[in-house]
């Protein structure tokens, strides 16, 4: 073991020197190539089937299909916006703004200002947007809220999912208000293919088919998307311990603390975008996806040495971690009972991890 992963300044220092030298962080423009032919080649494919296919209920299939095509161009969206396709910002903002505006809807502008947020202070509330919205995190901002927001936090465990579904469309609100009023490079440019896609969209959807089978066209495949989506971002925090802003804890251990691995193989990789390594892509950004694998047991080792913990655990476990702390911080919500107890039951969450 190296002296240094006693020193605790050093800790991520070491690892990276590991991950450098087995050339981890070195692009891999090859994998995107192919990666971004297929994903556009199914876009394509999904959106002939739907002229070829017509006025028909059988439309439904081609929304699921399209789903998942939308949530795997934001995948690549993603690994842009944290330059791990291309050595240039330039190079990998073009091409965000191709597969994320363009593509389906969601400003690489927006995004990326919105998740380096999240990255620079993870779970930590009152700095990371994940942790500031409809759901409630830590037992302060449980017990502090009112009206329809306690109504929502005391139910949050059983409303996630279906939350879920209306991810999409707060996807695309959140990206045309930035285009709007956020002072994000390019706004011309962003607003413009938004319009673009919308325009596309609707047109094309409306002109194939009859009112409401539009109407319930856009709501599976926007609900699809949106749930896709979350259910990819619900195993990664949801449940790990939640930080305040003052604390000091050094990079390494604020980003392995805070994040949750989730194991399978090639599918899990593919099917979550590589977002299930989690805790590695939180340590090095712009490490291409692709290489997020190779790094794990490396990652894991160097906790090991330091002692640190580090969180893995299946799909199905992280969502059972995950519902389980919002069900206890949810219970915070709940009014105290004349003893002084929350809700009916004797034992209350604790504010951190579930």
């Amino acid at each position: 073991m190296e002296s240094a992963v006693s020193a605790r300044g050093s800790e991520y220092a070491v690892l990276l020197r590991r991950v450098r030298e087995a050339g981890l962080l070195k692009r891999r423009l090859r994998y995107y190539v192919w990666k971004s032919a297929i994903t556009a080649g199914a876009l394509a494919a999904g959106w002939a089937a739907f002229v070829w296919i017509g006025d028909s209920w059988w439309q439904l299939g081609v929304a699921v299909f399209l789903a998942a095509v939308f949530a795997q161009i934001a995948f690549l969206g993603h690994d842009a916006g944290h330059r791990q396709i291309f050595v240039t910002r330039r190079a990998n903002y073009l091409y965000g703004v191709l597969f994320g505006n363009l593509g389906i809807g969601v400003s690489i502008g927006w995004w990326t200002c919105n998740h380096n947020r999240h990255h620079a202070h993870p779970n930590t509330e009152g700095a990371d947007p994940d942790v500031m919205g409809v759901l409630a995190h830590s037992g302060d901002r449980a017990r502090a809220s009112r009206g329809l927001r306690r109504l929502i936090f005391q139910n949050q465990a059983w409303l996630f999912f279906p939350m879920l579904l209306l991810e999409g469309a707060s996807l695309h609100y959140a990206s045309a208000r930035a285009v709007l009023r956020w002072a994000i490079p390019h706004r011309a440019l962003e607003a413009f293919l938004l319009a673009a896609h919308a325009t596309g969209y609707l047109c094309t959807v409306f002109l194939v088919l009859s009112p409401v089978k539009a109407v319930v066209f856009i709501l599976v495949q926007q609900g699809l998307f949106g749930f896709y989506m979350g259910c990819t971002f619900a195993p990664n925090h949801k449940g790990m311990e939640v930080l305040t802003a003052a604390d000091s804890r050094g990079f390494l251990r604020l980003q392995v603390l805070t994040s949750r691995n989730v194991r399978g193989g090639w599918f899990t990789d593919a099917a979550l975008g590589g977002l299930n390594y989690q805790i590695e892509h939180h340590l090095f950004p712009s490490m291409p996806r692709p290489n997020l694998r190779r790094a794990q047991p490396m990652v894991a080792k160097h906790c090991a040495e330091l002692g640190l913990p580090y969180c893995e655990t299946s799909l199905a476990g992280s969502y059972v971690q995950a519902l389980r702390h919002l069900h206890s911080v949810g219970r915070l919500a709940r009014p105290l009972t004349p003893a002084g107890r929350v809700g009916h039951s004797a034992d209350a969450a604790t504010d951190g991890a579930g």
